[in-house]
């Protein structure tokens, strides 16, 4: 199903799918969540965090199944959405995602990076539309910042005000 063309197409989308934002993620450091610059919004690599803790922790090959790297991404990318709303006051600004960069924590023999970086496409296609597209780039790490299982980096493409 398509997105809903219009002013508040993605609250509308989000309200249509029964998906509920959680709190904008906080930095871990010395950065800030969200910067803007022209018609591009620039979110900073989030975390699969509920309520301030990690939802999911592990690596992919060592004791994390493919379903929970594609759980651990969707939630990624619901902060990343949580960040941009917080930054913008609404996601009705968003018109697209733009590109996307899931970084996964692996083992050396884990080879299945795009199933796991499908659970963050999947969510972002639900609510833009197949039309809207993005570009992305995937890769296996040996670790990431308190043992999450994925970061994932969102470039969105946003109306002026």
């Amino acid at each position: 199903m398509q997105a809903p063309s219009g002013k508040n197409r993605v609250s509308a989308r989000l309200a249509e799918l029964g998906i509920a934002l959680p709190e904008a993620p906080v930095p871990l450091g010395a950065y800030v969540e969200t910067s803007e610059a022209g018609h591009l919004l620039f979110v900073s690599g989030t975390l699969p965090v509920v309520n301030r803790k990690l939802a999911i922790s592990g690596r992919l090959g060592e004791n994390l199944s493919v379903q929970e790297g594609q759980e651990a991404a969707r939630i990624a990318s619901l902060n990343a959405l949580a960040a941009a709303k917080q930054h913008m006051g609404t996601l009705d600004r968003v018109k697209k995602l733009v590109k996307l960069t899931v970084l996964i924590a692996t083992t050396e023999q884990f080879i299945e990076h795009p199933a796991v970086a499908d659970g963050a496409s999947n969510l972002f296609v639900q609510i833009f539309g197949p039309e809207a597209g993005h570009t992305r780039l995937v890769y296996g790490v040996q670790s990431l910042p308190i043992h999450a299982p994925v970061i994932v980096d969102t470039i969105f493409q946003i109306e002026m005000i």
